[in-house]
């Protein structure tokens, strides 16, 4: 494997925050007020989702039925096979819901790709709680799902660490890899901190970009990589 590559799931390949979605939808209206408390600072996103994950009120058929109208990036399933012909060992890393990304991955036959995220469990015949495999104490984010932490890995693993997202759960993470694909917030994050990094839109262009940066592995592993699009 030349690089291992973590990549964000909600806004990054879905092209919606799948759980938002689900909580618009199926939950109750407290929810809100929760999410508010972590817009404002007062919870860390593993509180805020635990208990806004309480609220939802819906059967797996519904559920399923919600995640079956969820896009991805149609460019996606060309990049999966894209970074395994250049060798790359690539990870769905999210702060949202593991039953939710199986789904929609399985609907485009990219369910056999790892998935590393809050484990979403049914308790009831419409009751839900969130389990957290992936959490760290120590997480700068409070997160679920600790990028940072999944992003440092192994601290005797040499290969290049590419790391591709659009939001605040991915920020942390910028620090343990030596390059970031990102787009909308995740841009505006490394523009802002002179991080190592590429502008995108779409999956149809991060192909090519990955390309481009293992061919030049060593220059990739430098903090002076000028890579930057801005």
């Amino acid at each position: 494997m030349q690089c291992r590559i973590i990549c964000d799931f909600d806004g990054t390949i879905a092209l919606e925050d799948v759980t938002d979605t689900l909580l618009e939808r199926f939950a109750l209206p407290e929810w809100r007020t929760i999410e508010d408390d972590w817009k404002a600072g007062r919870i860390g996103s593993r509180e805020c989702m635990l208990r806004q994950v309480a609220l939802l009120r819906a059967s797996p058929d519904e559920i399923d039925r919600r995640l079956d109208h969820v896009a991805i990036d149609p460019g996606f399933p060309r990049f999966v096979a894209t970074a395994a012909r250049l060798g790359c060992e690539l990870l769905v890393v999210s702060d949202g819901l593991d039953y939710a990304i199986r789904r929609v991955l399985g609907r485009h036959g990219l369910d056999h790709l790892p998935i590393m995220a809050n484990r979403l469990e049914l308790i009831g015949a419409d009751r839900w709680r969130l389990g957290f495999p992936h959490a760290s104490d120590g997480c700068a984010k409070g997160s679920g799902t600790c990028k940072c932490n999944i992003a440092t890995g192994n601290g005797g693993d040499k290969r290049l660490r590419v790391l591709i997202g659009d939001g605040a759960s991915d920020f942390c993470a910028t620090n343990a890899v030596h390059m970031v694909f990102a787009k909308d917030r995740l841009l505006e994050h490394c523009r802002a901190n002179a991080l190592p990094h590429v502008g995108f839109t779409g999956f149809a262009e991060v192909g090519r970009l990955l390309a481009d940066l293992l061919a030049a592995p060593a220059a990739a592993m430098s903090p002076a990589l000028e890579l930057h699009n801005t």
